[in-house]
């Protein structure tokens, strides 16, 4: 294990969630260095790697078609053309765009590990590194490893969890969850470790020798007494169903009403011309 110089120290946990006794961490690497120009030097080249630099366009060399004279050069009246691909036309070339290019930057290996010692100083003056054993896991199981964010309240944030070399089984377990990503320590960046709001690393990642401790027995945590979230809003939606179906009641009832009301009018209507036209016809007889 390194020699620690400095007053750094980050709380320690087991893979199960058990807390430990605080520990020292490594003096050549947490000794409070917290360069800002380098980290943004560093972050700033690795986002610019990631472009493809993709954009491309065609000159009018390169636009099909365009090969003959639109129309002959005097004669015409109108302006001398040479090709409808030109740059003036619709579907022709485009003038000075881009064509493809590279945006990458080369930063020096010593810059490297000066902005990703920083971002791991600044990590730990938050207090936000914590150092767990062993993250051997025999079986991928992203229950357990949610289980085990639970229990370090950092579900709700970024985690970045480092280990000591490639661990597959473990890789798999946080591969599913959206908020945290699992690395290998020597693979780690500036920018993975400036995203993330909490560093988990593993002790032997940092040469630590920790000795196993027994996992404590969790207890269940209790149920809220109040309605859930998602439970309240099923509620509320199915009473603004009831009351939709209420008012479609109401309204068909208030219809149904007004024309049982209009029917025996339309009828008086209709049998005054027929008494009329029969009185016209007995006063005919007579």
């Amino acid at each position: 294990m390194a020699e620690s110089t400095n007053s750094l120290k980050a709380t320690a946990y087991t893979a199960g969630g058990t807390e430990r006794d605080r520990v020292d961490l490594p003096g050549d690497l947490f000794d409070g260095t917290i360069n800002m120009p380098v980290m943004h030097q560093a972050v700033k080249a690795y986002m610019s790697n990631q472009r493809l630099g993709l954009a491309y366009t065609k000159t009018r060399g390169l636009v099909a078609g365009g090969n003959q004279k639109p129309w002959k050069q005097k004669g015409t009246g109108r302006a001398r053309q040479g090709s409808r691909r030109a740059p003036q036309w619709v579907g022709g070339g485009t003038v000075f765009g881009p064509t493809g290019r590279k945006y990458d930057q080369t930063v020096p290996r010593q810059v490297r590990a000066l902005a990703r010692k920083s971002a791991l100083n600044a990590r730990a003056h938050e207090d936000a590194l914590i150092v767990i054993y062993n993250f051997n896991y025999e079986v991928p199981s992203t229950k357990q490893l949610v289980s085990l964010l639970g229990t370090l309240g950092v579900t709700d944030k970024k985690v970045l969890i480092l280990t000591d070399g490639l661990k597959r089984n473990f890789f798999l377990s946080g591969r599913n969850l959206q908020r945290t990503h699992v690395m290998p320590y020597a693979d780690v960046s500036t920018y993975h470790i400036l995203w993330s709001d909490v560093v988990l690393v593993e002790s032997s990642a940092l040469g630590y020798q920790l000795e196993s401790v027994a996992e404590k027995p969790r207890t269940a945590r209790p149920k809220p007494e109040g309605k859930s979230r998602g439970a309240a809003k099923a509620e509320a939606k199915a009473e603004k169903a009831a009351t939709r179906r209420a008012t479609a009641k109401k309204a068909t009832r208030t219809a149904a009403q007004e024309s049982r009301a209009a029917k025996p009018k339309a009828k008086a209507k209709t049998k005054k011309p027929a008494a009329k036209k029969s009185a016209g016809k007995k006063k005919g007889r007579n």
